[in-house]
């Protein structure tokens, strides 16, 4: 891939100013795909986390949530066809849902490449299964419109943000109302009276996200590396870059499907011939057209090679 040079950090957003229409209301459900478990906590999420695609997108009804654990939250990052979500996991104390849609609003993405899609001032006071939707409730009134500053798009993606976000704590497809204490049932001005299902796939997330290494993360000279793609053929092209941005390692995965979805891979990555450093990691959606068509997606991890 010598012919692309990746921007590691901060894309512009001039770059990326033509937002993705999200679909929203009443979208079809995506059962190709869902998150590890909320319950499970886990340090440094590994491949096994990565679910099959023919998993069951639905915990049981009577299961009761685990009281603290690491859940999947859907965060805002740039790439060439505009914002979409990458999903990070954190870790949460308390009902793991309400955590979860607290972090996607409030919470610091670890890698700093990612940002929340609601802007400050408002928050979540509840959320709950009930009548086979997710009903979440905010803290206030302040979230009801779509504020001044904000598109259509944005507001569409931050609705996108908490339904893939609270679906994936629960474990489940169920369709999202959000209320106000007013009784409003609008967010940003959209409405979710009727409830507001995940949007597809391939049309509001990041086609290659990284689970591991995560942002930070300090590596031996030989790991394995994970993620979730959706990249032509299931090929997931991985480079490494020193600081000079200079490629020292390269190589592929092939994920477990492509096309329809995204879908999980892993890959053994062998730094052993590297000095100990400051690196970065960089999984990537192949481009069989050589530059001609769409702009790959790529998902950048900082990592330390001890």
């Amino acid at each position: 891939m010598d012919h692309m040079r990746i921007a590691l950090r901060r894309t512009s957003s001039a770059a990326v100013a033509a937002g993705v229409l999200l679909l929203v209301a009443a979208c079809g459900e995506d059962g190709t795909a869902t998150d590890p478990v909320a319950g499970k906590v886990s340090d440094s999420p590994s491949a096994t986390d990565e679910p099959s695609p023919s998993e069951a997108t639905s915990a049981p009804a009577e299961e009761e949530p685990a009281e603290a654990g690491t859940v999947p939250v859907y965060y805002v990052g740039d790439t060439g066809s505009g914002p979409r979500l990458f999903r990070e996991f954190r870790k949460v104390s308390g009902e793991p849902a309400l955590g979860a849609a607290e972090m996607a609003a409030a919470g610091v993405p670890a890698d700093p490449d990612y940002r929340s899609a609601f802007p400050d001032g408002g928050g979540f006071s509840s959320v709950a299964r009930e009548d086979g939707r997710i009903v979440v409730t905010t803290t206030d009134d302040a979230w009801t419109e779509r504020p001044s500053g904000m598109s259509d798009s944005q507001a569409e993606l931050a609705v996108q943000s908490l339904v893939y976000t609270v679906q994936g704590a629960l474990q489940t497809r169920d369709a999202v109302v959000v209320e106000s204490p007013g009784g409003a049932t609008t967010l940003f001005g959209i409405d979710t009276a009727d409830g507001v299902g995940n949007a597809d796939q391939l049309e509001v997330l990041s086609l290659v996200n990284v689970t591991s290494p995560e942002e930070g993360a300090e590596v031996p000279d030989t790991f394995t590396a994970s993620g979730v793609a959706s990249s032509f053929e299931a090929t997931v092209p991985w480079e490494v870059r020193d600081g000079s941005d200079a490629v020292v390692a390269r190589g592929f995965a092939t994920a477990e499907g492509w096309m329809d979805a995204l879908y999980p891979w892993e890959t053994e990555v062998d730094l052993s011939d590297l000095a100990p450093g400051t690196y970065t990691f960089i999984a990537m959606t192949d481009d069989p057209s050589g530059g001609e068509g769409n702009p790959p997606m790529f998902d950048t991890k900082e990592i330390t090679v001890g």
